[in-house]
């Protein structure tokens, strides 16, 4: 009976109830469906999208990193988001320019009287808003980056498990991420993390949950639609354009593995392979990730990924009641 009174709800009634809130927060694992979730959201609530995902904030790079643009359609409405293509691809953006830049819509979009709904993967981007991280720019230490310079991938992962790990540690698959994120977490164990400075945010977050076969089976059809749609060729071109081949490799999954294959260092089978597999381990550790926050403290309101969009969308009303 409830879902039926909030489906005939006034939109003017409804943002009362929303206003109890100062932002909506959508996240899951690749694959579980939460953009198209945010962003049915987003036009039943009149409202717009801030992205949360560490890799869409980069110009060009669009079929690697999933934007899949046209779901923020819904007819003949474009929802309007945030936080995508902001950067060119070789620079390094992290989680204090994320912060930042997040405030800044967050606030525009606060005076024009809207709740913004934040969407995305990349839990560290998200916890540091919800949890309010006075964060800092993080400067190379080169003495440490010597001390680590000789270490494998798998060593790096495991000194980066004794840190508190504020990085966000899903991201981390190459060496010269896990460096740097070993740098940060350093940085930060010497300069402690204050918390208050960044503004209270009153959030409802809802998490996406997928069954663990039914996201593998759509990561590995989403792979293959997305090779199919030229994410080789956007490799190329972005190689072509001088974006160097380490830069692509240091962003991760399919801009790693896809530059080691058309640099010749990877067959085409083995890349698929590999690729696959890396993509199903970065949705557990996303996974991980989120469970971590609720250890810390955020409270997620979780839903089933199978459920009908718009019950999933009702279902969501109701909490903000």
């Amino acid at each position: 009976m409830r879902v039926a009174f909030f489906v005939s709800l006034s939109m003017e009634k409804l943002m009362s109830v929303v206003m109890d809130y100062d932002l909506i927060t959508v996240l899951g694992p690749t694959a579980s469906g939460k953009t198209s979730l945010a962003v049915a959201l987003a036009h039943e609530l009149e409202t717009e999208i801030i992205s949360g995902d560490s890799r869409q904030v980069y110009r060009r790079m669009d079929i690697g990193t999933g934007k899949d643009l046209d779901e923020y359609k819904i007819g003949e409405s474009v929802i309007p988001y945030h936080l995508i293509d902001i950067v060119e691809p070789g620079t390094k953006y992290n989680v204090f320019e994320y912060q930042r830049d997040f405030l800044k819509v967050y606030q525009q979009m606060h005076g024009r009287g809207l709740i913004p709904v934040l969407c995305g993967g990349t839990g560290m981007y998200i916890e540091s808003v919800l949890r309010g991280y006075n964060l800092r720019s993080v400067p190379e230490n080169p003495e440490l980056r010597a001390s680590l310079s000789e270490k494998s991938l798998t060593e790096l992962t495991e000194i980066l498990k004794s840190y508190k790990q504020l990085h966000n540690t899903t991201d981390v698959d190459t060496v010269k991420r896990a460096v740097r994120a070993i740098e940060i977490e350093e940085y930060y164990r010497t300069h402690p993390v204050e918390e208050a400075s960044f503004p209270h945010i009153r959030a409802l977050v809802v998490g996406v949950s997928i069954d663990r076969e039914t996201r593998r089976q759509k990561i590995s059809e989403r792979l293959r639609q997305r090779l199919a749609e030229g994410m080789v060729d956007e490799v190329r071109r972005l190689l072509a354009e001088g974006i160097s081949a380490e830069n692509l490799i240091y962003y991760g999954l399919e801009y790693k593995y896809l530059t080691l294959y058309v640099m010749g260092k990877l067959s085409y089978d083995e890349m698929f392979r590999m690729l696959e597999i890396a993509i199903h381990q970065f949705a557990k550790r996303q996974m991980t990730w989120f469970r971590g926050m609720e250890k810390r403290g955020i409270l997620i309101h979780w839903l089933d990924a199978s459920l009908p969009l718009q019950k999933k969308v009702e279902q969501i009303k109701l909490w903000l009641s």
